[in-house]
């Protein structure tokens, strides 16, 4: 500590033998600043201030029903970034501003300084806006802040109104290309199902339900044709214990009765008849129908033509034992409907093999269907969403239109001011002669480094390294202290002159501002 007590006091000791160089400095670098000072041009502040009401009775009526954007965040927004360059040219044009530009390199300079001068000071929780801008003129002023109160009225109303239509905009285009979507994929979706019927079913039955269905179906053919089976065998072998009584010879063999084969011939033209009513000409019973009772005439005639070959007396009618020709008849429907039960089974049987063939390729189908599905559901989410969304939007929009969701309201209109409020002379003459005496020192402290100077023998010692053997003092005589005294009271007057002139100055240039 005592060691830099020392070196600081050597530093003032240095400096002080060229004080009076820097006492000039400061002269000079004083006058010069009160002369720069008092030739600076006056700024005409002008001012207004702008509350945005943001609160409205619909905005919690609504709650729910509409978009409710946060204005809070979007007026700070503006606030923010209401200065930039296009918004700085449009004020340039309502505040005439352009009328004295010549050139380009002209309007970029007002383009700049107004970028720099214009001040939009807020206090952030109560949406009140200071809008402010000095100039050497007041009547520009004033006129440069009441096109700014405009433009920031108008940026407010405007970019919201610009943000609903631009959100609307999208809204409709995302809507036409979703609902381009979901047409797209209920169309695929359709086509599929078209293609693959078949294997899917209905919608209410799948793969697994028809195959089950059909398996039933197979079951119930198959009984009903081992009943059949088993009444036609019954039937038969309760005709063997009875005798036709047989009639005269027929000489037209069209005319010639066969009961057994005339019964069933009968019996399944009556059936035939009936499923026609039901069924088409392709349907599988009415198909093995009609081949049974072609093969039933072509056997009557085979036998007709053989009876007339073993003699006459051989053909006749079965009218003397009317048990036998009931039993007969019995007989020929029982035949039939076996004929029937088994084209049904056969029919059941190849559907059945067509829907087990196709096994394989169920997966693949439920897979893709199952995808089909997903991106339908995906697309029509999606879509209503949208839908409710603008419907929404519009709410926002009538509501905003209605009753205003921001209101701008001039509190204090842009002021025409008669006092400058800048430069500030009060304060910036005492920091030019702070300035003043600090650039004093330091050059004198400079020159005390340039040229140093030892003031002991110790610190001769310590910069030479060499061994100091003695110092010679100089002693004081009644003169010399005479003299050291008026240079103190020199110096000293010096100094307090000039700090006095920095103050004359300041109240000489506040009399003038004033």
């Amino acid at each position: 500590m005592e060691e830099l007590v020392r070196q600081i006091i050597g530093y003032l000791r240095d400096m002080w033998r060229f004080r009076w160089w820097g006492l000039a400095l400061a002269w000079i670098v004083g006058a010069v600043g009160g002369v720069v000072i008092y030739t600076m041009p006056d700024k005409y502040e002008s001012s207004a201030r702008v509350f945005v009401d943001t609160q409205s009775i619909l905005r919690p009526l609504m709650s729910g029903l509409a978009v409710q954007p946060n204005v809070d965040q979007q007026i700070a927004i503006l606030s923010r970034t209401l200065i930039s360059r296009p918004n700085v040219e449009k004020l340039i044009t309502m505040a005439d501003l352009d009328l004295g530009v010549k050139d380009a390199a002209q309007r970029e300079a007002l383009i700049s300084t107004l970028s720099k001068g214009l001040q939009i000071r807020g206090t952030g929780r109560d949406n009140l806006f200071t809008l402010a801008y000095a100039d050497v003129e007041a009547a520009r002023a004033q006129r440069i802040v009441q096109a700014l109160v405009s433009l920031f009225v108008e940026s407010g109303l405007g970019g919201k109104r610009q943000d609903s239509d631009t959100a609307r905009r999208f809204i409709e285009e995302q809507i036409r290309n979703y609902e381009q979507k979901l047409v797209d994929a209920e169309n695929r979706l359709k086509e599929f199902r078209l293609k693959n019927m078949a294997l899917l079913g209905d919608g209410a039955r799948d793969y697994v339900t028809q195959i089950a269905q059909l398996n039933g179906q197979l079951a119930q053919a198959k009984l009903e044709l081992r009943e059949a089976e088993n009444s036609r065998d019954a039937m038969q072998r309760q005709l063997v214990g009875e005798e036709p009584v047989l009639l005269p010879q027929t000489p037209n063999a069209s005319n010639v009765s066969i009961p057994e084969i005339d019964g069933r011939i009968d019996a399944l033209k009556r059936n035939l008849d009936d499923m026609m009513q039901r069924y088409t000409d392709k349907h599988p019973d009415v198909i093995g129908a009609r081949r049974v009772i072609e093969q039933l005439e072509k056997q009557k005639l085979e036998e007709v033509e053989a009876r007339r070959k073993a003699g006459p007396g051989q053909f006749g009618s079965l009218n003397s034992n009317p048990v036998f020709q009931q039993m007969k008849l019995s007989l020929a429907e029982s035949e039939s409907r076996v004929a029937s039960m088994r084209a049904r089974v056969s029919e059941y049987e190849s559907r059945l093999a067509q829907l087990e063939s196709s096994a394989k390729m169920l997966p693949e189908l439920e897979a893709e269907m199952t995808q089909l599905n997903r991106d339908y559901a995906v697309h029509k989410t999606n879509y209503d969403s949208l839908v409710a969304r603008r419907e929404s939007a519009n709410i926002a929009v009538e509501m905003d239109n209605q009753s205003g969701i921001a209101e701008f309201r001039l509190i204090d209109p842009p002021s025409l001011p008669v006092k400058p409020s800048a430069p500030n002379r009060l304060l910036l003459m005492p920091v030019a002669g702070v300035a003043g005496l600090a650039i004093g020192l330091a050059l004198t402290f400079l020159l005390s480094q340039l040229k140093p100077s030892f003031v002991d023998g110790r610190g001769l010692r310590e910069v030479t390294g060499l061994p100091v053997l003695g110092t010679v003092s100089m002693l004081s005589t009644p003169e010399r202290r005479r003299a050291r005294l008026r240079g103190l009271f020199a110096f000293g007057g010096g100094l307090a002159g000039f700090v006095g002139a920095i103050g004359i100055a300041t109240v000489v240039l506040n009399i003038i501002q004033g």
